[in-house]
Formats: structure tokens, C-alpha cells, sequence
């Protein structure tokens, strides 16, 4: 299939859709399965709230509305991604002196945000266990790929509509 064949509003409404089934997935894994999501992973989970909600406002908009969302929706992608990477880097190179700090809400609740931020971005003890692989990639190795492509179609769907149609 051509990606010319699919209009710019549909990929946003399979990024929007595919968002929530990764949303899904990650309730599954907490729900069901028993996995207790780090701080870095709420922000991701966050983030990916953030592109499911700008990817289908984007589906519904036309002309420059959807360029700008598309935009945003990169941008996002670019936040989350970034959040993905910095855990995947923390899985592989873990701390010398491992300890398991407050979980995300506490850190919020008692300390102001501009100590709060730092100190999720710092990673806990168990930020930097892997509790589930698939094909040899954590939760946060799958997350980094996911948003980066989300990212790239975003900037591509940009790009497309932004130029007339032949």
C-alpha cells in the first residue's frame, strides 16, 4: 500500500487509534498481568493521552488546522520519546545506588513542580527494572519506537497537507 493512498486526516485517525490501543495495552499490563507503572512510565502515558487527543483533533480539522496539529502532534511525540529514551537509558545503565523513591503522585503532591519534574526525569529504583520484553525491547524501547514514528508521520502529515492536491 502507497502512503499516498491513505489522506493526511486518516493517518491522524490511525495515530489516534493506535494511541489507544497502546493505552489499552499498558492498562492490561497493569490491571491484568500486575505491572505497577513507574513515574517515567505515567509521564509516557501522559504524553501518548496527548497525542491520541491532538491526532484526533486533527482528523476532524482541515487546511492549516490540521498542519498545526500535525506539528503538535510531532511535538508531543518529540516529549514522549524523549521521556522513552531517557528510561530505556536508565534499563541499560542503571544508577550505582539504586533506590526506589516516591511514586509519581507523591513526588507532585509534596514537593513544587520545578523539583517535582527533575526529580521523575531522575528515574527511581524502579524505573529501571524491566518487567516485560517483547522481542528482546522493554515497555520503554517499544514506547521510544512508537512515539518516534508517531513523531515522523505527524511532520509528514504536516508536510502533505500543507501542499495542493494534484
Amino acid at each position: 500500500m502507497n502512503m499516498n493512498t491513505i489522506t493526511p486526516p486518516r493517518w491522524m485517525a490511525l495515530i489516534a487509534l493506535s494511541g489507544i490501543g497502546m493505552l489499552a495495552f499498558g492498562l492490561y499490563l497493569q490491571h491484568v498481568v500486575g505491572l505497577n507503572p513507574c513515574p517515567m512510565c505515567i509521564v509516557q502515558r501522559y504524553a501518548l493521552i496527548g497525542v491520541v487527543v491532538v491526532a484526533a483533533v486533527g482528523w476532524r480539522v482541515r487546511g492549516w488546522g490540521l498542519a498545526v496539529s500535525a506539528l503538535l502532534l510531532a511535538l508531543v511525540s518529540g516529549f514522549g520519546a524523549f521521556t522513552a529514551a531517557r528510561q530505556s537509558w536508565l534499563q541499560w545503565y542503571p544508577p550505582e545506588i539504586v533506590t526506589c523513591g516516591r511514586d509519581f503522585y507523591g513526588m507532585v503532591e509534596n514537593f513544587p513542580i520545578n523539583r517535582a519534574i527533575p526529580m521523575i526525569f531522575k528515574g527511581s529504583g524502579d524505573c529501571t527494572k524491566i518487567d516485560w520484553t517483547f522481542l528482546g525491547g522493554s515497555i520503554a524501547n517499544w514506547s521510544f519506537v512508537c512515539f518516534v514514528a508517531f513523531g515522523l508521520l505527524g511532520l509528514w502529515v504536516a508536510f502533505k497537507s500543507r501542499q495542493p492536491a494534484a
